[in-house]
């Protein structure tokens, strides 16, 4: 178990906007308060998850809705605190630990938030290894663990407690409605699980990736050498473009952002980005260059910080980067979950890896 520095958190902010691969929420708001409960003398812990008794409890933490409200309506950082306080009163047990459901955006945060204020450790580790929209797309829903039961807070102080869920798409389509009523932001305590399941099915060691990430390209920026070369490098990426974003349609519904971006490089190629939260598909011509399970990143140009859905804008000069998938979504019930048929794209998974 490590304390994390106020370093360590700058650069997790930084490494899980680009593995959020345009969702998840920007981190800066949760890198905000995170500064404010440090300045506070608050501290949080970094747990290894082989540290994990079988029988421990662990609280799985994040922020639900559409990015563009989360950037817009600013919460106290004890709202994803309250919602493990809630599961706690509903299973009558306290938690050993909190981690994140994905490692990817701003959810990267709201585990350490819960941490601070409850005084628990995080668990390094996370069950996407990125962001994704919905709930049954986490390693968890691919080992077919319970749904529920979860607990959604809003600001406004609505608590609402989800005992059973009948399959994690209906957990999905229950969670999302409640996360609609309350103006599609809500902190979420996910169901509990056990140490021995975080050991099975989590993604071990998300956290110190996201912050070694971070460091890459805040080292990078530091001694003016390309930072998303050093992206590339540290997580063994592809490059697919770099031009500019030519245009940008997006709306919100149903507690999603959904979307296109068409960007065109300086050799007048075009592709065109679909997103529901995240970057979901790369096309050319009609035909996928890239998709999900891997993520698809869009990095400013200069800076290599990541570009949000809900950020991108006509004009801004961007790359686009590829980064593996773990390697439990690449499974046949992986790709059912996670693949792009999952997001509505008639198409099968190829990996940009293969080739």
């Amino acid at each position: 178990m490590r304390e994390l520095s106020a370093d360590d958190i700058e650069a997790l902010a930084v490494g899980a906007w680009i593995l959020g691969t345009g969702g998840g929420g920007s981190p800066y708001h949760g890198l905000l308060n995170m500064r404010r409960l440090y300045d506070e003398g608050l501290r949080v812990t970094l747990m290894d998850p082989q540290a994990l008794a079988d029988g421990d409890d662990v609280a799985v933490v994040s922020y639900m809705g559409a990015p563009l409200v989360t950037q817009e309506r600013l919460v106290d950082s004890r709202m994803t605190a309250r919602s493990v306080e809630v599961m706690e009163e509903y299973i009558g047990r306290k938690f050993r630990a909190v981690m994140a459901i994905e490692i990817g955006g701003g959810n990267a945060m709201q585990p350490l938030m819960a941490a601070a204020h409850l005084k628990i450790p995080v668990v390094d580790a996370d069950a996407m290894g990125r962001a994704y929209p919905e709930a049954q797309m986490t390693t968890f829903a691919v080992g077919d663990l319970a749904p529920a039961p979860l607990t959604s807070i809003d600001p406004r102080g609505n608590e609402v407690i989800v005992s059973r869920a009948a399959t994690w798409k209906w957990m999905e389509r229950t969670s999302r409605k409640v996360c609609t009523e309350f103006g599609s932001i809500a902190a979420t305590c996910k169901a509990p699980r056990t140490g021995a399941e975080v050991k099975r099915w989590g993604i071990p060691y998300t956290t110190t990736k996201a912050i070694n990430l971070g460091k890459a390209v805040m080292d990078a920026n530091r001694r003016h050498e390309d930072p998303i070369a050093a992206i590339l490098k540290a997580e063994r990426g592809k490059r697919l473009l770099a031009g500019k974003v030519v245009e940008v349609e997006r709306r919100t519904t149903e507690g999603f952002l959904r979307g296109r971006a068409v960007l065109e490089s300086d050799g007048r190629e075009t592709i065109v980005l679909d997103f529901q939260n995240e970057w979901t598909v790369a096309w050319h011509d009609g035909r996928p260059l890239a998709s999900t399970p891997e993520l698809i990143c869009v990095l400013d140009s200069d800076s290599g910080e990541a570009i949000g859905t809900e950020m991108v804008r006509y004009g801004q000069r961007v790359t686009v980067i590829v980064l593996p998938s773990p390697e439990i979504f690449l499974t046949p019930r992986g790709l059912q979950n996670v693949g792009p048929r999952a997001f509505g794209h008639d198409i099968d998974f190829r990996s940009v890896f293969s080739s």
